[in-house]
């Protein structure tokens, strides 16, 4: 019997219609609209409501439009917000669901997932936005893939890298991390901690972040360890938080967009 992961944040973090959906994510897309470039490897999005975050995410998942044929699969991690959990877990289920349609889990890369931090539970899945969030706009800009769904817990960075090179596969495979950044600082303190951050970043300082500079922050140094041992180049598209885009001054979050390439061969 397949078993569905059903939307849990459907008409809460982002519309609950298939059109009025389509329509928002594309109209997102569009302003964020990206030339030619390297086809990203791996990309670190934001994940709060769309109204607040959307933009700032669009701006990676635009990077991925002119490669909407070239990937296969989606290798998908963000932080446990609701359920206490050890190590990276993956779902149980066949397919995650969302108003746009479904999405098919790869439970043949989960044979290949044999390390002593990876559990199978679904208990942390069914209430995350972390991932659910992402997986409109991942139905938007590629053409089909299926889904490795990991949801990282407690854990350490180094155990989060040495999953991602289990993974890690050609350019076919791509990561995705969700993060947000400072939460519930001052406009001008959140911008003064995530610039911080965004340096910290940008030079793969992976053990220079922690859980008060981004809420996914084990999942960010881990693929940041990762993509450091294997030569990847990273780039900032987007800093800004909830004060720019839909919410007040006084108590905001931080949000934030990269991008990780591998290098272009010189032959």
């Amino acid at each position: 019997m397949t078993q569905i992961r059903e939307p849990s944040f459907a008409g809460h973090f982002y519309p609950d219609h298939p059109g009025e959906l389509s329509k928002t994510v594309q109209g997102m897309l569009r302003e964020s609209q990206a030339g030619p470039g390297t086809a990203p490897k791996a990309l670190i999005v934001p994940h709060a409501g769309y109204v607040y975050s959307g933009p700032v995410a669009a701006t990676a998942y635009a990077r991925l439009q002119p490669y909407h044929d070239s990937y296969e699969r989606v290798v998908l991690l963000g932080p446990c917000h609701r359920v206490a959990t050890a190590g990276l877990a993956i779902s149980t289920a066949d397919i995650f669901r969302t108003p746009l349609g479904d999405v098919p889990v790869d439970r043949e890369a989960f044979k290949r997932l044999v390390h002593h931090r990876v559990i199978r539970s679904d208990a942390p899945h069914g209430p995350e936005h972390s991932l659910e969030v992402q997986l409109p706009f991942l139905q938007l800009v590629l053409d089909s893939f299926s889904l490795v769904p990991l949801a990282v817990g407690d854990t350490e960075p180094e155990a989060v890298a040495e999953v991602i090179d289990l993974l890690w596969d050609g350019p076919e495979t791509l990561f995705v991390v969700s993060s947000d950044l400072s939460h519930y600082l001052s406009y001008e303190d959140a911008q003064r901690r995530d610039v911080a951050t965004c340096r910290a970043i940008e030079g793969m300082d992976a053990h220079c972040i922690n859980s008060t500079d981004a809420c996914g922050s084990t999942a960010v140094s881990g693929l940041l360890i990762a993509a450091k041992r294997r030569g990847l180049q990273i780039a900032t598209l987007d800093l800004r938080n909830s004060g720019d885009t839909a919410g007040g001054k006084d108590h905001v979050v931080g949000y934030g967009s990269w991008i990780l390439m591998e290098k272009m061969s010189c032959e």
